[in-house]
């Protein structure tokens, strides 16, 4: 990250120098490309802390309902539906462990587009990977392998997207929902298969493991005793775990619901979130859980977690700043552009693709201008094509900002090349569907 981050910056600072040398003054007043630099990196660092005070709210509020699963049981439940698949994909994670559990939510959050609550359930997760971590500030192949299906996870119902398709006069504003279904698998499966192919040339840090020990020794010589050195700590073998056909029906349950938020996914999406504070505080007074006083308590990290990520928001935004307002986006957009044209990504969706693994809000923005644009609309292929970017992709830069400095993790190891891979597969996934349905 370290070595990303001085690169922007720098390529930004070049970019805005040679336009500094060229430039002629369109008029009195025109601002110079070193002062919209400027104007860029103070304005990126403002943004950071406003986004940051903005997501307390929010992180209070879901934490605090994840507090609420985890005294319930919720966590462990979810983790022993899930077991067979979650065993297989993080082996270094006990089956039982509520990292599991928090992962599925946070999963399940991004599926249902709910990007503000899935952002504290990921917390929660890497808070708890962080536990199974014993060289604090590196990450781990389990935290690499979740934040990538974090940036490229499966979604069902990208809410945001339709609504301002919906506001905006399109025909058919839910008619993304299969072609992000399908772009977000294709990237799924590629971070799942990058993930696991680039931890092999990482060297990984090593893992702490807890929930009692076992003895070892060191060898005698011959004719010696065994000399017993210390013990090596270990977990349990997992307990209760459910039986695979169990597992099977749940998992064939959700693939059910797939087709339901093709047909009624705007009628579905404004109950989302309502139902879900109402089934976990529900779920957690059924198991005899005080959820007011829980509640309260969990919410407390949201605050104490806002204040953590500050730094890292700053140092990102500041550099995505700095790169957009230097110019060199519109440098490479313009270098690009033809060539991308001729493969189904048109030159005024390029932006689109480049910035979304950089600044949300950024690329949210270039989507509303294209799809007001009367020459364009929501209903065109490039309408299409920049509302599926938008649904299938995510700001990976800021989403290992937020995760790994919630857990104060500065090696990141393969975590961000897997990411942007899977951006990658989405993206090209993303032009594939729409040119085979729209174009």
């Amino acid at each position: 990250m370290n070595a990303v981050f001085l690169a922007i910056v720098l390529i930004a600072f070049v970019v805005a120098a040679v336009r500094e040398i060229l430039w002629v003054p369109e008029g009195p007043d025109a601002p110079s490309p070193m002062e919209l630099l400027t104007t860029g990196a103070i304005e990126a660092a403002g943004g950071a802390v406003t986004l940051a005070i903005g997501l307390v709210g929010v992180m209070a509020l879901f934490l605090g309902l994840m507090k609420v699963a985890e005294e319930g049981g919720l966590l462990v439940i979810i983790a022993k539906t899930v077991r067979p698949l979650m065993v297989r994909l993080f082996p270094e994670v006990p089956a039982e462990h509520p990292a599991m559990g928090a992962m599925i939510l946070n999963i399940s959050a991004n599926a249902l587009g709910l990007g503000n609550a899935a952002t504290p359930f990921g917390i929660r997760a890497m808070q708890e990977l962080d536990k199974l971590n014993a060289e604090k500030g590196t990450a781990t192949n389990a935290m690499a392998l979740f934040l990538a299906i974090n940036t490229s996870s499966v979604t069902l119902l990208p809410t945001g997207v339709v609504a301002l398709r919906a506001s905006l006069g399109s025909q058919d504003p839910a008619g993304i929902v299969p072609t992000t279904l399908f772009a977000t698998i294709c990237s799924t499966a590629v971070a799942i298969f990058a993930a696991k192919l680039y931890q092999r040339f990482s060297a990984p840090p090593k893992t702490k493991i807890k929930m009692g020990t076992v003895p070892i020794y060191e060898a005698a010589g011959a004719g010696g005793e065994d000399e017993k050195i210390g013990t090596v700590p270990i977990f349990p073998a997992a307990s209760g775990a459910y039986p695979a056909w169990v597992s099977f029906l749940v998992l064939a349950g959700i693939a059910g619901l797939v087709p339901l938020t093709v047909a009624y996914g705007k009628a579905i999406a404004p109950w989302i979130v309502p139902g879900l504070i109402v089934g976990l505080l529900g779920f957690g007074a059924l198991r005899g859980v005080r959820v007011y006083e829980v509640l309260v308590e969990g919410a407390k990290d949201g605050f104490q977690v806002a204040l953590r990520i500050i730094p890292y928001l700053v140092a990102i935004l500041v550099a995505v700043g700095m790169f957009r307002a230097s110019g060199a986006m519109d440098v490479l957009v313009g270098g690009l552009g033809q060539v991308t044209g001729l493969v189904g990504l048109p030159a005024e969706a390029l932006p689109m693709a480049l910035l979304r693994p950089l600044s949300g809000s950024g690329a949210y923005g270039v989507m509303a201008a294209i799809l007001q644009d009367p020459a364009v609309g929501p209903d065109s292929y490039t309408g299409y094509l920049v509302s599926t970017l938008q649904g299938s992709t995510e700001t990976t830069f800021y989403v290992l900002a937020v995760y790994f400095g919630a857990v104060q993790v500065r090696r990141i190891r393969h975590a961000l090349a897997a990411g942007l891979t899977a951006d990658f597969a989405g993206i090209v996934a993303a032009v594939a569907i729409c040119w085979y349905l729209f174009g």
